[in-house]
């Protein structure tokens, strides 16, 4: 099957016309008038209300996200056209890494390749096909990756909740090579182990990794890194700090984060198991002050729906942590929740530090990495806020 054969017409409203104009490459199945795709191919030509060309799309038959916009009416998707901006997109990323560091290769829609995830650790590529349109592309994009960047082996990580909104199943393996268990790479002088086959997401939290960076150059004193994941900010933190307590409710992290200590003889660092709101108050509770501080929970607002309960939490966190500082102290503190927007998020922060009976200064307003591109029609694709904060 040849996946760059159109597979039929789908035609839109105005609404996703509008859409499209101002550079969204979503179309809704609400959007959607007549969806005349048949056949097994991913793309579709997508046309106006009054039957005018407005280009091609990926289609995904069961998904609420029916059309991921790919080119325009003078650009017909083929093999041609998805090398050239795989290579694109690789050519951006130049100098963001060398070869023993780690990088986001493609970011989907922000490279113009919709629903397509590439992350390089080392020598390594860990590849997301999250559209059941990028799917059915899986095997060109090993193929031309195997080409472009020459790596010694492709992770297939479809190992995610959004494929069963596509009608996919959750697959994770090698797609080519044969991948160690874990891979070494270099961030900041740094050595962290990522386990590009079983690690969240795809092994390891690229998007913060200049924040990570960022974060160790106001450190000092006694830390805390709330949500310490395998230990990165920890780890960036504990080169100023005298100590530094990490603390995470997943052993497997945990255990990770050990490994990655003893890789780079840092014994400054404490790991805790445990639930970070939890231990927030007991320290509180105990008296213990600290100068630095780390907050990078997981999403807390999955969806609209869950924005209430994550105001309340981000909330919580923040005032927990202002609490815990010494006058002067860092606050460095993160949300990766789409929903909840940067004003929000730093409303939810001047709110704790007038209940905390703090004054709180932003030093820097920061977000996800170079690597991590936000495409301004895609709001979407800005999920990442992260401020540096001295509470006085």
């Amino acid at each position: 099957m040849d996946p760059f054969n159109l597979k039929g017409t789908v035609s839109v409203s105005p609404a996703a016309v509008r859409r499209l104009r101002r550079g969204h490459l979503w179309i809704y199945s609400s959007d959607v008038t007549r969806d005349g795709a048949a056949g097994p191919g991913p793309f579709v030509n997508v046309r106006d209300p009054a039957d005018h060309a407005l280009g091609f799309a990926l289609h995904s038959p069961q998904s609420q996200i029916r059309l991921r916009f790919f080119s325009g009416p003078e650009q017909p998707p083929t093999a041609d056209l998805l090398r050239e901006r795989l290579r694109t997109a690789l050519a951006r990323r130049n100098g963001l890494a060398d070869r023993r560091g780690a990088c986001r290769l493609v970011f989907g829609e922000a490279d113009l390749l919709p629903s397509i995830v590439i992350d390089r650790f080392a020598d390594y590529l860990v590849l997301q096909t999250l559209s059941s349109g990028a799917d059915a592309l899986k095997a060109q994009l090993v193929e031309m990756l195997s080409e472009l960047v020459q790596p010694a082996g492709i992770v297939e990580r479809n190992d995610v909740k959004a494929r069963l909104l596509e009608g996919l199943q959750q697959v994770r393996g090698a797609l080519s090579g044969a991948p160690p268990d874990q891979v070494e790479i270099v961030e900041g002088g740094l050595t962290f182990l990522v386990d590009v086959t079983g690690g969240q997401k795809t092994g390891f939290f690229l998007d913060q990794a200049q924040n990570r960076l960022a974060a160790a150059r106001y450190a000092a004193g006694r830390a805390l890194d709330g949500f310490t994941n395998t230990g990165a900010f920890a780890l960036h933190l504990s080169a100023r700090c005298e100590s530094v307590l990490a603390i995470d409710t997943s052993v497997e992290s945990l255990q990770q984060a050990r490994r990655n200590a003893e890789r780079n003889s840092v014994a400054n660092v404490e790991f805790r198991e445990g639930n970070v709101f939890d231990i927030l108050r007991e320290l509180e509770r105990s008296g213990e002050r600290f100068d630095t501080i780390c907050l990078d929970p997981p999403a807390f607002a999955k969806n609209r729906k869950a924005l209430a309960g994550a105001l309340a939490g981000y909330k919580e966190i923040n005032l927990r942590a202002m609490k815990l500082l010494r006058p002067e102290g860092v606050l460095v503190t993160s949300s990766c929740s789409y929903h909840l927007s940067e004003a929000d998020f730093f409303d939810v922060i001047a709110s704790a530090g007038a209940d905390a009976h703090r004054q709180v200064q932003v030093v820097e307003k920061r977000s996800q990495g170079p690597d991590h591109p936000i495409l301004a029609g895609m709001p979407e694709t800005h999920y990442l806020k992260c401020f540096i904060l001295r509470v006085l």
